[in-house]
């Protein structure tokens, strides 16, 4: 009967396997010989739905787990980001078997709109473009820290900070993130080429290779490459008009190593979660701005999470024909369904919603932390982003548990939760217009 209900309802299977991967972490986590000293189960369980939400934030240093414990959340992190149904398909094809119509179709909801006859082919190519730029990404990363602590010690830490980065999980092997490579031109243009292929979505990674020309681009990919483009320029400059002048960040630094750190400190929010700037020392205004960064996060069916860029996207183009009194939401000569118009809007209320609830929850639950810190954080876990203002470690349990929860939704994405809770049907039953107030 269970299972029965499950295959109905695609989106259950998904929350599921998400659910089980992070009880599995747990439980490995929990482990004596995981962390140098005993972290507890809770903490345990926070560090594993952080990693499988490939998120970043931490209550234990990942420096305090053992080599066990540290290669546990990169197969976390790797298995989470690239998603669950991936890995589930190439299981299933590795066996020789072929997909049931309810495999098809959860598999089918982990990768958007992708056509049925195309989830294999997608599963494939997003293991093989991942390993590509991973590969690429530790060859460099492992000459780099190679030289300075030593070939075995280089390549392990190369390979985690890959694993990681491309991922947009923002782990790291210190407490202090990537904050002592802060001037080095490798560290800072191999990860943020990491975060930004990774945020970009599978299916733009896919169109570029196969296409290779703008003018055979889809539509999607020409909006994603545009919005990317257009909105790490515009934060780059606003954050470094913000924070030349703060001796606490940008100010002690060089003007080449200013440039190299914000746009490090720009790159980052798109949902990775390292730093190599103070985040805590950031000034209101470029918290501001790192926070709705976060929020947009980066493309669908991506490592990243966040209310998307094309969902942003749509939401400006509604907004720009609602102004011009034009019928259809259009963009390079096409019309945008008014499913994903309402899909856009949706999305959009659900976050926002479950970013007000939680942060009302930690303001009652936790009253010695500011107003600020507590929006900075919340929307750091539930865009799956891992940037922090030093909030999370204080957290009472109470307070990790609504943390965790957020990264979870963040994951699974907040219309699929919300599918989870009210299972909507279908109806045929028309109803006359009426009319209500708006404005």
């Amino acid at each position: 009967m269970m299972s029965r209900f499950l295959f109905k309802h695609p989106p259950l299977i998904l929350t599921v396997g998400f659910l089980l991967l992070i009880a599995l972490g747990a439980v490995l986590l929990s482990l004596p010989f995981a962390a140098k000293e005993d972290i507890g189960a809770t903490h345990a369980l926070f560090t594993a739905t952080s990693a499988v939400t490939v998120t970043g934030l931490a209550v234990v240093d990942t420096a305090q787990f053992t080599l066990f414990g540290q290669i546990v959340i990169m197969l976390l992190i790797q298995f989470g980001g690239l998603g669950f149904m991936t890995f589930a398909v190439l299981a299933m094809l590795s066996l020789q078997r072929q997909l049931s119509m309810a495999g098809q179709m959860a598999a089918q909801e982990a990768f958007g709109q992708v056509s049925l006859n195309k989830i294999t082919s997608t599963a494939v190519s997003v293991v093989k473009i991942a390993l590509f730029f991973e590969g690429l990404a530790f060859v460099v990363l492992s000459i780099y820290w190679g030289r300075e602590l030593g070939w075995v010690q280089g390549m392990y830490q190369g390979l985690f900070y890959t694993i990681s980065a491309f991922n947009n999980a923002g782990f790291a092997l210190s407490a202090d993130s990537l904050m002592p490579y802060v001037d080095s031109v490798v560290v800072n243009l191999t990860i943020t080429t990491l975060i930004m292929v990774g945020g970009l979505g599978f299916l733009v990674l896919m169109d570029i290779r196969a296409q290779q020309r703008w003018q055979r681009f889809s539509v999607n990919t020409k909006v994603v490459l545009i919005a990317t483009v257009v909105l790490n320029i515009l934060a780059f400059v606003l954050l470094w008009v913000l924070e030349y002048d703060n001796a606490n960040t940008l100010g002690g630094l060089s003007v080449g190593d200013q440039a190299l750190a914000a746009w490090f400190q720009t790159i980052t929010p798109r949902t990775a979660g390292f730093n190599t700037l103070n985040t805590a020392e950031l000034t209101d205004g470029s918290t501001f701005l790192t926070i709705v960064l976060m929020f947009i996060g980066g493309g669908s069916l991506s490592t990243a999470s966040g209310l998307k860029l094309g969902t942003f996207v749509v939401l400006l183009l509604t907004t720009r024909a609602y102004l011009r009194q034009q019928n259809q939401v259009t963009v390079f000569a096409r019309s945008v369904p008014e499913r994903q118009v309402k899909k856009a809007l949706a999305m959009t209320i659900i976050t926002g919603i479950m970013i007000m609830v939680s942060v009302f929850i930690l303001l009652v639950i936790e009253e010695r932390h500011s107003f600020l810190d507590v929006v900075f954080e919340v929307v750091s876990a539930l865009s799956t982003v891992g940037l922090s203002r030093g909030l999370t470690s204080q957290l009472s349990s109470l307070g990790e548990w609504v943390l965790m929860a957020m990264m979870f939704a963040g994951r699974i994405g907040p219309l699929t939760l919300a599918y989870f809770i009210a299972l909507p049907k279908k109806s045929r039953v028309q109803y006359a217009q009426t009319s209500i107030q708006v404005g």
